[in-house]
């Protein structure tokens, strides 16, 4: 069975300065402002464009699903669109067969970012994702989301 799972998060931060820390510079970024989650972020194959496949080395306490490989399907950096499948690890082999995310980022009105996730997934099962799990993909992507634009607000200079 496939599903899709949408949901946007509206940021006072403008889509560059969000682009440039919380997309481009992920790598890097992710493990300094969520250490008490993720060891680090390495690439396996590739230089961060389409194509790279990259493993996220997770902490203990959040090593329920070891470590995960994804790779990198879409990067637009003139319309803001970047587009993942987890390849190895998360939910894909124990209740998924595929886990595509696209995230989209546009200016709002006020001069900030609304950002637009998308998550199309197919169950091994004939069963989806419960809504507690759901809940956890976005409450995870929330988080990321929140400590980006917390670290831009608290350095304004940052990836100006």
């Amino acid at each position: 069975m496939s599903e899709t799972i949408v949901d946007e998060y509206s940021s006072p931060i403008s889509v560059e300065r969000i682009w440039r820390a919380g997309i481009c510079d992920f790598k890097n970024l992710m493990p300094k402002l969520l250490p008490q989650v993720l060891s680090s972020i390495e690439f396996l194959g590739g230089d961060g464009g389409v194509g790279t496949i990259q493993q996220y080395k997770f902490k203990k306490a959040n090593e329920q699903f070891g470590d995960v490989k994804d790779r990198i399907e879409v990067i637009d950096h003139k319309n803001h669109i970047f587009k993942y499948s987890v390849i190895e690890g998360g939910l894909v082999g124990l209740k998924l067969k595929s886990f595509v995310a696209e995230i989209t980022l546009n200016s709002s009105r006020e001069g900030g970012c609304l950002a637009k996730m998308k998550i199309e997934y197919e169950s091994l099962e004939d069963s989806l994702l419960s809504e507690e799990e759901i809940t956890r993909i976005k409450d995870g992507n929330l988080a990321i989301m929140k400590a980006t634009e917390g670290y831009l607000l608290a350095n304004p200079d940052a990836y100006a």
